[in-house]
């Protein structure tokens, strides 16, 4: 049996997987909103494809947290203090995100809509890009003292990998986004976020390409596992055929099959980051200070308790979410309850 502590960067690698697939089109929805909607019908629109499931989506976040914190708790002490003023942005987007879905229809007046539609927008983007900048910045190793604290600042923070990584993660919102949008509406609305769905898919394949090549022309610390253990190309590998079919089935109109692809490309990104990290999950600048699933995990107990109450509780989740999806399939319908 494998080792608690790999166990659970396993875990939770599903949860920020989960968040990033299922709140991901919620980010792309709010990205695209003031380019695919261009009426208040369609901005009412773009919201009630997104309004059954966006708040419940943002839970798998929150759980992904909170597994961080029992299961490794000095790596949630080292990132949440040493990335404070970044974590603290990027809480600040998500509250202004989720209050411009609420109090977006509570006033007919265009300025006060219009406004609550930059928050949205803004606020969405803002989350997608300085997540993927917290991830760059993972990849290429931070500046950890002997004791295990960041520094370096928020500035510190934006470097060209992480950046790049960072546009990479907002065109895969805006990707997951339009192809829900093109499932969930009908008309001209469908027919921009069906054009929307393209560009984004090429932004996400050189972003990629971008990203891929600076880490391995630099011989950053992402690329170590890849020199050293083939079996870490199973992810790119993936990606790849991931992008590709999500283009043929764009291109052939197959648009569920396109956000399935899309979806899967994340999933695929996510193994591909797994993959690069393990068996870190801080990497140092100074390799020896390295938080990694060896040095950083609670105790024994913890983990095996933590463990029973996942293996119990992810079903239920899973179950209910599904529900949730199936309950409120098809194209949106706008009705009193409406956004």
């Amino acid at each position: 049996m494998p080792e608690l502590s790999t166990v659970w960067f396993l875990l939770l690698g599903f949860l920020f997987t989960g968040y990033a697939v299922l709140d991901g089109f919620d980010l792309g929805a709010g990205i695209l909103h003031l380019f695919v909607a261009r009426t208040d019908l369609e901005r009412r629109q773009v919201m009630n494809a997104i309004g059954p499931v966006w708040d419940g989506n943002e839970v798998w976040l929150i759980t992904a947290g909170g597994a961080l914190f029992a299961a490794f708790p000095i790596v949630y002490a080292t990132v949440f203090s040493g990335f404070y003023l970044a974590m603290m942005l990027v809480l600040a987007a998500l509250i202004m995100r989720g209050i411009s879905i609420e109090y977006r229809g509570k006033e007919t007046a265009t300025w006060w809509r219009s406004a609550w539609d930059v928050g949205f927008s803004v606020g969405s983007a803002l989350v997608a890009l300085l997540l993927g900048v917290a991830l760059g910045n993972l990849l290429t190793g931070v500046p950890l003292d002997a004791g295990g604290v960041y520094r370096g600042g928020l500035i510190g923070l934006l470097n060209p990998f992480s950046l790049l990584v960072g546009v990479l993660t907002l065109a895969l919102a805006a990707q997951q986004g339009a192809s829900w949008l093109v499932l969930k509406t009908e008309g001209d609305l469908a027919e921009r976020a069906l054009k929307a769905q393209t560009v984004a898919q090429l932004v996400v394949l050189a972003a990629w390409l971008a990203a891929t090549g600076f880490a391995f022309a630099g011989s950053l610390p992402a690329v170590d596992n890849f020199k050293s253990n083939a079996a870490a190309w199973i992810g790119p590998l993936l990606v790849a055929n991931a992008i590709f079919f999500g283009f043929r089935a764009t291109l052939m109109g197959q648009h569920f099959r396109a956000f399935i692809c899309s979806s899967l490309t994340i999933v695929f990104l996510a193994i591909t980051a797994a993959a690069a990290l393990y068996p870190n999950l801080v990497p140092a600048v100074e390799r020896a200070r390295s938080l990694t699933v060896d040095n950083a995990h609670s105790s024994e107990l913890t983990m095996q308790v933590m463990l029973v109450v996942a293996v119990l509780g992810m079903p239920i989740v899973i179950g209910y979410t599904s529900f949730i999806y199936w309950k409120f399939k098809g194209k949106v319908r706008l009705g009193e309850a409406s956004y």
